[in-house]
């Protein structure tokens, strides 16, 4: 368990100061209004906010741990957001085989091999074996109607809720390999340039800039947007809000840079990639409910949806930003 240090009090207490003036706006406001549509706005408001203390607390007590609680967390997450994704795709009983080795065998197999540092490994397993394993299971079974559709939807919601998602504990690997001895021909050379037992310190700085891209992206939106991004697949989206969203969370990735070893201009590079690669996912998550004619994906977290609508924005990031520190960084 990584010991408390300057950067994490900073941390505790700027989040903990946003949530509690956040906390306070809401219960002002629930007096104010006077209208039912104004009341049912502000009880939004409050239940987002109340959600986000818990998300708040229980990412905290988990990257508390280290790397097995950031697995834990996110093995969690991942489970919770594939449940999500399966429910919206039609299935068959010769997907049910399938369907177990998906939920109960493969994401286990996936964050244990991220927590034990078998880089090669993980980072092919579900795209190479896996894919190519439940084709084939689904197959032996011999059910054909619809084959394609429904493997490929399996096959790709594993993909995002599992091996996507399973780059954001991998951080903290990135810090492991000095701190185990490990620094070899492998090796990148970023490992050695992050301290040991600082590698949550990446895995903050990208939840916290995806997260406020988002809510950034939502009031520049309302309070500038005019012009419709995509408006049949994801209508509250416009150019204003997401040019206002990602530049404004860009400059909080610059004010974090000191939880990295990123410069300012490595900061900007790296805060704009992953805003935009947090658009790029909300957006085709986006586009997949309303394949299935939802809203949310489900109702798991107040005021939020279920968890895909969470950590939509995530999927995307995570694996990039993880390959862009682990090869690119000089």
């Amino acid at each position: 368990m990584p010991a408390p240090d300057r950067d994490a009090l900073i941390l505790a207490a700027a989040v903990g100061g946003l949530l509690a003036v956040a906390t306070a706006v809401g219960r002002l406001l629930r007096r104010r209004v006077a209208t039912d549509a104004g009341r049912r706005t502000i009880d939004n408001f409050n239940a987002r906010v109340a959600a986000w203390w818990v998300m708040a607390l229980v990412f905290g007590a988990a990257i508390s741990f280290g790397l097995l609680g950031a697995c834990v967390l996110f093995g969690l997450v991942s489970f919770f957001a594939l449940r999500e994704m399966i429910t919206l795709t039609p299935t068959r009983l010769g997907d049910h085989h399938a369907l177990f080795w998906a939920f109960f065998v493969i994401p286990p197999i996936q964050y244990v091999c991220v927590y034990v540092g078998w880089q090669d490994f993980w980072s092919i397993f579900v795209p190479v074996y896996c894919f190519l394993f439940l084709a084939v299971r689904s197959t032996l079974l011999g059910d054909t109607r619809c084959y394609l559709e429904r493997t490929a939807k399996i096959q790709w919601a594993l993909m995002i809720c599992v091996y996507f998602v399973s780059h954001a504990p991998a951080l903290l690997t990135l810090a492991s390999h000095e701190a185990a001895g490990m620094v070899g021909a492998g090796t990148s050379a970023l490992a050695v340039a992050i301290p040991p037992g600082s590698g949550w310190k990446l895995l903050v700085w990208l939840v916290v800039v995806v997260q406020m891209s988002d809510v950034l992206q939502y009031v520049w939106g309302k309070l500038l947007g005019r012009r419709k991004i995509a408006p049949t697949v994801s209508p509250s989206k416009t150019w204003e809000g997401f040019a206002g969203g990602v530049l404004s969370a860009t400059a909080v990735g610059v004010g974090l840079s000191f939880l990295t070893p990123f410069d300012v201009r490595v900061a900007i590079g790296m805060g704009l990639t992953v805003c935009l690669m947090g658009f790029f996912g909300g957006i085709v998550m986006s586009a997949i409910k309303r394949d299935a004619g939802v809203k949310d994906y489900g109702a798991l977290i107040a005021g939020h949806g279920g968890m895909m609508d969470r950590i939509d924005s995530l999927t995307f990031a995570a694996p990039v930003f993880y390959r862009l520190v682990r090869h690119y960084y000089p």
